[in-house]
């Protein structure tokens, strides 16, 4: 949620912000919200003018009653109080949902670094990290190795759950687990500490923790309960924290999660290909962070190359997307996507995002922190995916396929594999 201080003391840099996102159709929103706020602040001090009054009657009551003089017109008048200030409020309060609802739909000021453009197609290559590997036979898709190998099944879980499941076995199973183990081992030697959360959060929740349109495009709904399976873990983590005033102290908060995610996938991208690439049930490690304002972009900078160390350390080739004011979420202030090579299609595919969303979603789930001087101030909130297992298994299948149809293992996972170094067939 937007910073009703900030806008109300910079319309202008609101606007140009919202123009650098492509969404003049929100230009009048502000107008809107400026004018509902004047009406709120008139409102507002009616309500002191009048408990001021009220407090001077009650005085004046008194006085009289001690001089024994007549009261009845000043306990009429002081009888007349309350409902004056209980309709006021309610208009009050009327006017605050209306500048709550409209300032959900003010974009996060970005960062000056983010590149401007229309939308995905304008997202720029910051970094390139590793070689694609050159090929002398015929390169095979990451669905055909696992199937010719029999480590997937993607046909039973079909038949059994729809598009967009999976079943895995052996040593493809192992090597999902392997890349969990991995990652969560390397986030806790930095300092993250490991949180189990829960898979399911009520609806107060996610609608705090996300953007209206990841609610219906991606989130699942459990009927008749006030319940949404997580899209990732990061929705439990820093839900958490909802209604929360945290002590300086304690900032900054690193944390790490393993968990089962679930989206729908609905919309331009949809479940389109046969695979691990896009699912509705996947893997995945989340970072988050919860910071003192001045310190977000130092930690969005290690989040980042932490994501990126992973990868290079499974030497699998990536690149660092720079993510334009167009294709930016409403809540992020600055973002980056890690791209992995793919043999198969000669192209970079997303296998991770690391965001600032600076205060806009402490904002909106109203977490605060007590500065111990007298004061609370609204932290800033960071997100990045360390792995999402689906899609990195995706880039090792590719980027080791070898001659004979097998899979080398990357070597910094054999320990993890039990000593395995090849993926061969299935027994």
């Amino acid at each position: 949620m937007f910073d009703i201080k900030f806008l109300r003391e910079h319309p202008d840099v609101v606007k140009d912000n919202i123009k650098k996102k492509g969404k003049k159709d929100r230009l009048k929103i502000v107008d809107e919200i400026i004018a509902t706020d004047i009406k709120w602040r008139g409102l507002k001090g009616e309500v002191d003018n009048i408990r001021a009054s009220r407090n001077k009657i009650s005085k004046e009551i008194a006085d009289a009653k001690k001089a024994g003089k007549d009261t009845k017109k000043l306990l009429k008048e002081a009888g007349q109080i309350p409902s004056k200030i209980e309709n006021l409020e309610k208009e009050m309060y009327e006017l605050q949902e209306e500048l709550s609802q409209m300032l959900t739909k003010i974009p996060n000021i970005m960062h000056k670094d983010v590149p401007i453009g229309k939308d995905d197609s304008q997202n720029v290559e910051i970094e390139v990290i590793g070689k694609p590997k050159k090929f002398d036979f015929e390169i095979k898709s990451h669905a055909q190795i696992a199937e010719s190998l029999g480590v997937a099944d993607f046909d039973a879980s079909a038949k059994t759950s729809g598009n967009g499941f999976y079943y895995l076995q052996g040593d493809l199973a192992l090597l999902n687990q392997a890349l969990i183990r991995f990652a969560l081992d390397k986030l806790v030697q930095k300092g993250f500490t490991y949180v189990e959360t829960p898979l399911m959060i009520r609806g107060d929740v996610i609608k705090k923790v996300t953007d209206l349109n990841d609610m219906k495009n991606q989130i699942y709904k459990i009927d008749e309960e006030d319940l949404y399976l997580i899209g990732t873990s990061e929705h439990s983590m820093i839900g958490r924290y909802i209604d929360t005033i945290l002590l300086d102290k304690q900032l900054p908060m690193k944390y790490c999660s393993y968990s089962m995610c679930f989206r729908k996938e609905i919309g331009s991208h949809g479940i389109d290909e046969k695979g691990l690439y896009r699912s509705h049930q996947f893997n995945k490690v989340e970072m988050v962070v919860i910071c003192k304002p001045t310190e977000s972009m130092k930690f969005f900078e290690e989040l980042k190359k932490t994501t990126v160390e992973i990868f290079k350390e499974l030497g699998v080739p990536i690149r660092v997307l720079g993510i334009c004011s167009g294709d930016l979420g409403d809540l992020k202030h600055i973002q980056v996507d890690i791209e992995a090579w793919s043999p198969r299609k000669q192209a970079y595919f997303e296998v991770g995002s690391c965001s600032n969303l600076t205060d806009a979603q402490a904002r909106k789930l109203k977490i605060r922190v007590d500065s111990g001087s007298g004061e609370k101030y609204v932290p800033h909130t960071l997100n990045n995916t360390a792995i999402a297992t689906s899609r990195a298994m995706v880039a090792i299948l590719e980027n080791y396929q070898q001659k004979d149809g097998t899979v080398k293992v990357p070597e910094v996972l054999v320990p993890y594999m039990h000593g395995k170094k090849v993926i061969g067939k299935a027994k």
